[in-house]
This record gives C-alpha cells, sequence and structure tokens, in this order.
C-alpha cells in the first residue's frame, strides 16, 4: 500500500504559524493531485486544498488567503503553509494524493483520493 507520511504539526496560538510538510519515498509527488484534509473531533473530515499535477491550486474559502500551497519537487515535498490560525483550525490534518488525470472538480472529495497519511496534529489555542 502506498503511503504518503505528513509532519509539521502541533501546538500553536491564534494568529500563529504552521508549515506541514508531505512526502514520499514510493511515487513522485507532482505527477499526482494533492490534498490536503483536516477531521476535527466528531467532525467529518473536509477539504482544505488541493493542487493538480499542472499546479493549479484551489482552496476552501475558510483557509483562503491564510493557507499556501507549494512543493519543493527535488525533494518530492508538498507544503501547506499556515498562517493567522484560529481555533477553528483545529484538527488532524492529512495529505491524500491520486493519480492522473484528476479532475479538480473533485478535489475536496475525500473518496476520490486513493493514498493517505497518517495525519498530524494541529492545535490552535492560547
Amino acid at each position: 500500500q502506498l503511503q504518503l507520511v505528513e509532519s509539521g504539526g502541533g501546538l500553536v496560538q491564534p494568529g500563529g504559524s504552521l508549515k506541514l510538510s508531505c512526502t514520499t519515498s514510493e511515487f513522485t509527488l507532482d505527477y499526482y493531485a494533492i490534498g490536503w484534509f483536516r477531521q476535527a473531533p466528531g467532525k467529518e473530515r473536509e477539504g482544505v486544498s488541493c493542487i493538480s499535477s499542472n499546479g493549479t491550486t484551489d482552496y476552501v474559502d475558510s483557509v483562503k488567503g491564510r493557507f499556501t500551497l507549494s512543493r519543493d519537487n527535488a525533494k518530492n515535498t508538498m507544503y501547506l503553509q499556515m498562517n493567522s490560525l484560529k481555533p477553528e483550525d483545529t484538527a488532524v490534518y492529512y495529505c491524500a494524493a491520486t493519480p492522473p488525470p484528476a479532475d479538480m472538480a473533485m478535489c475536496f472529495s475525500p473518496w476520490y483520493f486513493v493514498y493517505w497519511g497518517q495525519g498530524t496534529q494541529v492545535t490552535v489555542s492560547s
């Protein structure tokens, strides 16, 4: 089973920043559509952002202007820079990948993604 590995979560005060990373040693990420999802206790998993293999990005409205996707192809790593964090951003964050061709209209649908990481906890609290 191909797998992704997330890192970078932690505890941060409201207004702070974190940068999450997603990598794998098993395939080349920039050939795939990559999505970031989060799941808070008692809530459904929701899509946060995604990037297609050609670099097209999309963000859910609640994070637009605060979260930014990027990638380092040399390191085979995707990043989610999260700024101006709010308590409601608290969740376990997952990265996921699906092989091309990817339909960006599906990028916030967890069922559309084939490969998943184990998640990293982000807690925003004073």
